[in-house]
């Protein structure tokens, strides 16, 4: 049997810094601030960067608890990086989506965005949709960010990308909102629509926006 453990293949150190440095600069932190709170000299905060991981593993170890990453995550970089993190399609190809094919994007159900108006901008909030007819309903609490006055113009947008084939597409509406205060309606909707919101908690508000305007995008490469 051989004892001898597989050698582990360190991250690249230009790499490694270049993350470390990222999520200095996300936290306002200066170079000097990261070596004092992870408890080390500048100096040799820098000589860490040139070495790599495998000079001093405690050193790294403090340095990710001080950014508030894992261990893991300052190594290789995030496991769940948003979408788009991919390289465009060498011959990108954009088209217009018709009514029905926006409305075969969105399907019977998915997570979206709606967009109200605010002040002093638009709030555009995460919302578990579900599709009836030409109209998006979403729950929400009574009182809530998402939970529009009736009557209110709003706007639903939803998209899809796929990183390894440089491919995707999105889907906006445009439509008022309308609130679903009669509890037998709402009984119904949510019997009919059994999803539960993923931000969990008693939603009990059911929104509806029926679609005045729907158009879509896709992109494709050839």
């Amino acid at each position: 049997m051989n004892s001898h453990a597989e050698p582990v293949q360190q991250p690249e150190t230009d790499d490694l810094a270049r993350r470390i440095g990222q999520r200095r600069v996300q936290l306002g932190m200066s170079e000097n601030a990261l070596a004092v709170q992870s408890g080390m000299a500048p100096r040799y905060l820098q000589q860490l960067f040139s070495q790599g991981p495998g000079f001093d593993p405690g050193g790294f170890m403090r340095i990710a608890s001080v950014l508030g990453l894992s261990y893991q995550e300052m190594l290789e970089g995030r496991a769940d990086p948003p979408p788009g993190q991919g390289a465009a399609a060498s011959h990108p190809v954009l088209m217009h989506l018709t009514a029905n094919e926006c409305w075969d994007k969105l399907g019977t159900h998915g997570v979206g965005h709606i967009a109200l108006p605010g002040d002093p901008a638009p709030v555009v909030l995460p919302v578990n949709y579900v599709v009836d007819g030409h109209a998006v309903l979403y729950r929400t609490e009574t009182h809530g960010p998402a939970a529009p006055a009736g009557g209110t113009e709003v706007s639903f947008q939803a998209d899809r990308i796929d990183d390894r084939r440089s491919e995707g597409w999105s889907v906006l509406l445009s439509g008022v909102a309308e609130r679903i205060e009669d509890p037998e309606a709402a009984r119904r909707l949510t019997e009919q629509h059994p999803a539960e919101p993923w931000a969990g908690g008693a939603r009990r508000l059911w929104v509806r926006v029926e679609a005045a305007e729907v158009t879509g995008r896709r992109i494709t490469g050839m």
